[in-house]
């Protein structure tokens, strides 16, 4: 496989920042479901940074904001994929769905919500906001497609960098304000998302996380790649990683001169935590757009 991995999987790996507060009513809610009390939707044409109060992947990484959303410069399609929970292997089937104004137009949205909801609750209170104001209408369907299956290469043994998480060790979700910071064994401190580490040498990229599970770790790492990846390991649990590789371009196929010689992702997979992946088909669960339209004013 060749492809500029490291570029699409960053796309997905959002930081979180603060600005400032909403205004205007949201549109009701269906019965019983959570919404924002008031929130703002406003087109954004700077071409500044996209940023948000908190991270927008599709992990458990959350600082809670006391009911306070703010995103700014980002496509109605990043809105998307975080009220939905949408991740790599679910993105490639997705996008082609949405018009182009869905992926290249920015949007600020501000929106407060009482109390100090979850992620899950802001991703609910999210899905109401995008149905109100863009008339967003959606349903699943599972579908058999070709898949690359994470298969342990050697039956109940683990690679060197993938362990399982110590049921006792300290995991706090919380979104790092700078750096990364890491613990023992070079792993990521915080918990339940993917984070970009140091890596070793030039042209190498380094990944990581803790408590996440290997459907999780196989579903993020769908992202840039051309098949979705299925967990078909059949270990339960939630586990630690680390992996490093060198990230090939997706067009040429070679990294840059100065890069140090080193293993593509299905290598590092392989080599470094022991899973190989099987060209195989196999269920993924498809989210269908039955209606859009541009957001109506606030």
């Amino acid at each position: 496989m060749k492809h500029a991995w490291a570029t699409a999987l960053a796309g997905a790996l959002l930081a979180s920042v603060s600005a400032a507060s909403p205004q205007s009513q949201s549109p009701p809610a269906a019965p019983n479901q959570l919404a924002f009390d008031v929130a703002s939707i406003k087109p954004n044409n700077s071409g500044g940074q996209a940023d948000s109060n908190f991270p927008l992947g599709p992990g458990n990484v959350y600082t809670p904001t006391g009911g306070y959303f703010n995103a700014t410069d980002y496509p109605l399609a990043t809105y998307l994929f975080f009220a939905y929970k949408v991740k790599g292997n679910q993105q490639q089937y997705l996008l082609p769905q949405l018009p182009p104004w869905a992926t290249s137009d920015r949007y600020d949205i501000q929106a407060r919500a009482k109390g100090n909801p979850t992620k899950d609750q802001m991703r609910e209170m999210m899905r109401a906001l995008l149905s109100g104001r863009f008339k967003l209408a959606v349903h699943y369907e599972t579908r058999e497609v070709p898949v690359l299956a994470w298969v342990l290469a050697k039956p109940g043994q683990l690679g060197p960098r993938l362990r399982p998480h110590p049921n006792d060790a300290a995991c706090s979700t919380a979104a790092p304000s700078g750096a990364t910071p890491l613990i023992a064994g070079g792993f990521p401190a915080p918990c339940g998302g993917i984070y970009n580490l140091p890596a070793s040498a030039p042209g190498a990229v380094r990944v990581g996380a803790r408590n996440v599970t290997i459907a999780f770790m196989a579903d993020s790492m769908s992202t840039g790649v051309d098949r979705p990846m299925l967990d078909k390991t059949g270990l339960t649990g939630t586990f630690d990683f680390i992996l490093e590789l060198i990230d090939r371009p997706q067009a040429g196929g070679n990294p840059p001169a100065d890069a140090a010689a080193g293993p593509d992702l299905e290598e590092a997979i392989r080599e470094q935590l022991g899973v190989k992946l099987e060209r195989q088909k196999g269920p993924v669960e498809v989210l269908v757009v039955d209606h859009l339209e541009r957001p109506t004013a606030n």
